[in-house]
């Protein structure tokens, strides 16, 4: 039996992973996990928590897994990407995705024509319709400075534990992503050593890519990744 485990990002929750999750555990029968991180959810409550614990948390839902699975695959999204890229790097995990992996934090330029969108439909009374306003403007007043420091200190820790990714990899990037920018999945892709890396990036799709308009190749970006060494197996028998 194979298990997955799904980590989100920072101040997010399980729906940014869902739609890939849902797909995976429907057309394979997979164990699927997608757990909530210490202090996030869909009410954040992030005061007083550190990385250690968002890290030690997904630690023990990979060790439970673990005992109920021959092997996991490891899916983490933006921060999630990082702390999956720790776990993949000190245990057994058989392959690692990447989605919008947070090695590097906010892209200036997309943020800007973002910023040019919302004040667009802020003029034209339509600010409410706009995706990344709604999405954002919750977690800019719920989000403490120390949890954001947390997060910068996560990142600082793992990145030198990145040239130890010896697994096969698949990075996934929006091009229009506006919180990670797409040098972070050049970064990735270069410093990770694994002989069995692939770097899948999106035109059209913003930071959420599990959401974007990108998402079926994402999808069979994953499936083939995935699903690969089960179908080859497949074939021979």
């Amino acid at each position: 039996m194979i298990g997955c485990l799904f980590i989100h990002g920072f101040t997010g929750a399980p729906y940014e992973v869902d739609p890939l999750a849902n797909d995976i555990r429907e057309k394979t029968g997979w164990i699927v996990r997608v757990p909530t991180l210490p202090g996030h959810g869909e009410t954040l409550s992030l005061k007083g928590h550190t990385y250690d614990e968002w890290v030690s948390h997904a630690e023990q839902e990979l060790l439970a897994l673990m005992e109920e699975v021959d092997e996991v695959y490891v899916i983490g999204f933006s921060m999630g990407g990082i702390i999956a890229s720790y776990l993949a790097a000190n245990y057994q995990v058989k392959k690692l995705v990447l989605l919008s992996a947070a090695a590097y934090y906010v892209n200036p330029k997309q943020l800007l024509l973002d910023f040019k969108d919302m004040l667009k439909d802020f003029w034209s009374g339509k600010l409410s319709q706009n995706e990344l306003y709604n999405r954002y403007r919750r977690k800019l007043f719920e989000t403490p400075l120390r949890a954001t420091l947390e997060f910068q200190k996560l990142v600082k820790k793992v990145r030198p534990i990145l040239k130890e990714l010896t697994l096969p990899v698949l990075i996934i990037q929006g091009e229009r992503d506006g919180i990670v920018p797409v040098k972070s999945a050049y970064y990735l892709y270069e410093v990770i050593p694994s002989k069995e890396k692939k770097l899948k990036l999106l035109p059209t799709s913003k930071h959420h890519v599990c959401y974007g308009e990108d998402y079926e190749v994402l999808r069979e970006s994953v499936e083939r990744f995935l699903y690969e060494e089960q179908m080859n197996n497949a074939l021979l028998s």
